[in-house]
Order: structure tokens, then sequence, then C-alpha cells
């Protein structure tokens, strides 16, 4: 008997109750965070156990994930490098260099709203844009 993984089921799972955000800001990881810690008064710190491979070919990418969980809530925020060294987490968004999740029971559409217009007013941010879980083809490499 084989056992197969569903990952349509996996992926559905994995996104429920979940808002993700597309963000163009042109600077290193680390820059990023720090502007986002800095001016939106989060603490984003890297988590080393939600690290994502990607094989290619017999090359490996890694692509680290940032985590901030807000006490007392069940809120926690994602944010995924979408590139490493020419390759993409999400290939079909060659033009986002972030990727903003966040996951939480008790989130609304005019928190992330809130959100989306703090993250609009960094500095090194060109773009900032909600999207749906439809459009992304590659769901699977968002899931650690």
């Amino acid at each position: 008997m084989k056992l197969k993984i569903d990952n349509d089921l996996l992926a559905e799972e994995f996104f429920e109750n979940t808002h993700l955000l597309g963000i163009v800001a042109p600077v290193k990881n680390y820059q990023f965070i720090w502007h986002i810690n800095q001016s939106l008064g989060y603490t984003f710190r890297l988590n080393s156990d939600f690290e994502i491979e990607l094989r290619k070919k017999t090359r490996s990418y890694f692509f680290s994930i940032y985590e901030y969980q807000i006490p007392q809530t069940t809120i926690v925020h994602y944010l995924y490098h979408n590139q490493h060294m020419g390759e993409y987490l999400l290939p079909e968004f060659k033009h986002l260099d972030f990727l903003w999740m966040i996951k939480g029971d008790d989130i609304s559409g005019v928190e992330i709203s809130d959100i989306q217009q703090m993250i609009k007013q960094l500095p090194v941010v060109q773009f900032v844009n909600e999207m749906t879980h439809e459009k992304i083809k590659h769901k699977q490499h968002l899931i650690f």
C-alpha cells in the first residue's frame, strides 16, 4: 500500500486564516527587517527552524523566514525573502522582494489594511499589495 501526500489539502490547511502581502523593497533582508522593527515596533527574528530549501538541478537554494508573534494573541507574522542567488521562492512573482504572511484567527481586514499602509510608509518600500491565495501557483513553497 502506498501513501500519498495530498499537497492541495496540506496547502489549504496551511493557508487557513492567513493573509499574504507582496512587497517590493530592493534591499537586503536584514535591512528590511531592521526598518520594520525600528519603524513599526515589531520584533521580527530569524527562525532557523523554518528555513525553506528548494532544489533545482544539482543545487539547493535556502530561503530564510523571519517570525514575529504578537504577545497574548494567536496572530503570528512571517516574512519570507522571495529570492536567493537568482532563484525565486515564488517564480510567478519575480517582481516581489518579500512576502509577508499573517496567520491568526482574530485579524480583521481593517488591521491588514493598516499594516499595509504602515509598510508603504517605509522609505525602502516601493510597493505593497495584498495577494489572494488562488493566484499563487507554487503555494507549497511557502509551507514550512
